[in-house]
């Protein structure tokens, strides 16, 4: 059974669509609190030994 023309690869960009909004919200969340959570992870690795 083949899907119509219209409908094939909708899905692929559903989620694609998906993927591009919570790349950008990483970015908006890693542009805020960036620093923050390098800051973390350098006293965690520090720790380390």
């Amino acid at each position: 059974m083949h899907l119509p023309r219209e409908e094939h690869g909708q899905g692929l960009m559903e989620y694609g669509l998906i993927l591009i909004l919570v790349a950008i919200i990483v970015v908006f969340i890693l542009g805020m609190y960036g620093s923050q959570v390098a800051n973390f992870f350098s006293r965690v690795t520090s720790q380390i030994p």
